[in-house]
């Protein structure tokens, strides 16, 4: 039997990208350019070093452009199939639109090469992973908190509209005043109080809502996302099972094979001894 073949060049290149030492390298460039990209910003550092900003943002769209080019190369027309090789590649892709004066929005996009520490580091990756696996479950509760809104948004549109226009004016106003009340950013003294010197019944309506919305249905996607979280960690745990339970299969093949070979190489030759070592018979 031919010995194991040596792993292909495509391999290596896997390996060399999965590695992490590489992965820390593409983190460090990774933060390193957004600080650069920070940095441009403040009028004192760009009049110290803005020549050497430029030029180390540069070096960082530089190595990222090779850093793709390597996993292009290196996982072939499969590279294109997961998802977030498709957001490095869309970064990447913002990042080299030119951006002249005239483009100031593309020069501002640079920044998100940042968000690439999000496909980078695992940590990251399986809480967004999570958040987008709890987008499901959170439809019937943007539903719910939907059908609230509205009905406390007419309800405040009938009773305090009249005597203030300018939060409770139309049912617009009203769901953007109900929604600063949600966040309970300056709920009460900014709205409610003086809502309750015309209407002393007021709290009435206000701090029902704030149970309703604060306390119970935004507590609904914390629990959604926490869940999520927990299965994406299961599920990560049992494809590590599988991954180490699959390394040993592979590692007792080999051995089977290396000892089958071992076989094949040695019978012929104790055979031909046998042979030889035979009494010749006499006629």
């Amino acid at each position: 039997m031919a010995a194991v073949a040596e792993p292909s060049w495509r391999a290596r290149l896997c390996a060399l990208v999965e590695a992490k030492p590489f992965e820390r390298l593409v983190v460090g460039v990774i933060v390193v350019n957004a600080l650069t990209l920070g940095l441009e910003t403040s009028a004192t550092a760009t009049a110290l070093a803005g020549p050497l900003l430029f030029a180390l943002d540069r070096l960082a769209l530089l190595f990222f452009c090779v850093e793709l080019a390597i996993r292009i190369v290196a996982y072939g027309p499969s590279f294109f199939r997961g998802p977030w090789n498709l957001f490095d590649f869309t970064i990447v892709a913002i990042s080299l639109a030119p951006a002249s004066e005239g483009f100031q929005v593309l020069r501002a996009l640079r920044i998100l090469r940042a968000l690439r520490l999000l496909s980078v580091v695992p940590e990251m990756r399986r809480v967004v992973e999570a958040l987008l696996a709890a987008l499901p479950g959170m439809g019937s509760v943007v539903a719910l908190l939907a059908l609230v809104f509205y009905v406390f948004a007419v309800m405040a549109t009938k009773l305090f509209g009249q005597n203030f226009p300018d939060w409770f004016g139309t049912i617009g106003a009203s769901l953007y005043s109900l929604f600063q009340i949600m966040t309970l950013e300056s709920w009460s003294m900014g709205i409610v109080r003086p809502v309750m010197e015309k209407h002393p019944l007021a709290w009435l309506f206000f701090v029902p809502f704030i149970l309703i919305t604060t306390f119970a249905v935004l507590n609904l996607f914390i629990a959604l996302i926490v869940n999520a979280m927990q299965k994406v960690h299961e599920s990560e745990g049992l494809g590590e099972t599988i991954k180490i339970e699959h390394a040993e299969v592979m590692a007792e093949l080999r051995a089977i094979r290396a000892e089958l070979a071992e076989l094949r190489r040695t019978t012929p030759t104790r055979a031909r001894g046998e042979t030889l070592a035979a009494p010749e018979r006499t006629g």
